[in-house]
């Protein structure tokens, strides 16, 4: 019998999708973000990135999409070229949008500490739905 002696969450779905690829990349090791401190206050920093990319952890298929940070910097200023190379780290982890989007934003607001931040991942179309997740700090 399929799935006999497995958890409910051990159990994977009718399409084949289990906890394994639910949780992979979440805790993966990624280059730090770094700061620099900021010098003003009450002003709002966007920053686009378009070529991310990761990879899927159920199919190994390429993801693509385009991750905006939108953000009130408090203390500290994100630093856009070890942005970069964090985001650039994606491009051979496994991980699900929703999980990327709620991680780079987790990662974010540990680095800076900004007022709020909000993190939009708008996402290519596959198999002719496209997705966008935003989550959002506070």
């Amino acid at each position: 019998m399929k799935g006999k002696g497995l958890n409910k969450n051990e159990r994977p779905t009718k399409l084949g999708y289990n906890e394994r690829h639910a949780k992979s990349g979440i805790t993966a090791l990624l280059p730090d973000i770094e700061t620099f401190p900021n010098q003003y206050k009450g002003y709002e920093i966007t920053i686009e990135i378009p070529e991310y990319t990761a990879i899927c952890p159920k199919t190994n298929l390429p993801d693509f999409g385009t991750i905006v940070i939108h953000y009130m910097p408090d203390k500290e200023c994100l630093e856009l070229k070890a942005l970069k190379m964090y985001i650039h780290a994606y491009r051979n982890l496994g991980i699900f949008y929703e999980n990327a989007v709620n991680r780079i934003l987790h990662d974010i607001v540990k680095a800076s500490r900004p007022v709020w931040a909000k993190v939009t991942g708008t996402f290519t179309a596959r198999g002719g739905l496209s997705s966008k997740i935003e989550a959002r700090y506070p």
